[in-house]
């Protein structure tokens, strides 16, 4: 029995009182726990909990489905074999003794990534000498490449049929928020 054990601790301010005459509410202050912590432990039983002799026999069918699995299945799999001999018994529980237990599944094989985002992989060669750089803030070329010019980019808001434009661009989003959304593009 270690000595943080709770028939240790019990035991320990128990003996406070009889021995110097210091009350369980100072003892228990003291080691750190709770007066009802103590009273339950020291109300206990000396056999097992129905809910201790549950997790044990539950601890024992877990490490045997995952020797019998030769260590690759994890909680939802060992879930689904305990289910299937009648347990009931969540995902989440398995999951937490089998962290207790130390026991790891196989980790599943890594995702694929997007073909769109870099990673590891070298951009491609820009083949076409395309320049994206802005001649200024707010200016926007258009055209086809042979003659362009810079304007001036501006927002346009949408105008509804209904209103006026004047009261239309005196607030813009007015005009956006009124509008039905048909669900199309």
């Amino acid at each position: 029995m270690t000595e943080n054990a709770p028939e240790a601790v019990v035991a320990f301010i128990g003996s406070q009182r009889v021995e110097h005459g210091v009350p369980h509410r100072v003892s228990c202050r003291v080691v750190g726990v709770s007066e009802a912590w103590f009273y339950k432990w020291r109300r206990r039983p000396g056999e097992p909990t129905k809910r201790e002799v549950r997790r044990a026999r539950l601890e024992e069918r877990i490490i045997h489905f995952f020797t019998e699995s030769g260590g690759t299945y994890g909680s939802p799999r060992i879930t689904s074999d305990l289910w299937a001999e009648n347990w009931k018994v969540s995902v989440n529980t398995v999951a937490e003794i089998m962290a207790e237990l130390g026991l790891q599944g196989r980790k599943p094989p890594p995702r694929r990534r997007s073909l769109t985002r870099q990673g590891k992989r070298k951009a491609a060669p820009d083949l076409v000498n395309r320049r994206f750089d802005a001649v200024a803030p707010d200016v926007l070329r258009y055209g086809d490449m042979t003659g362009s010019r810079p304007v001036r980019a501006r927002s346009v808001w949408p105008r509804s049929s209904m209103r006026s434009r004047a009261a239309a661009s005196a607030t813009p989003w007015a005009s956006t928020m009124t509008r039905p959304w048909s669900g199309r593009r």
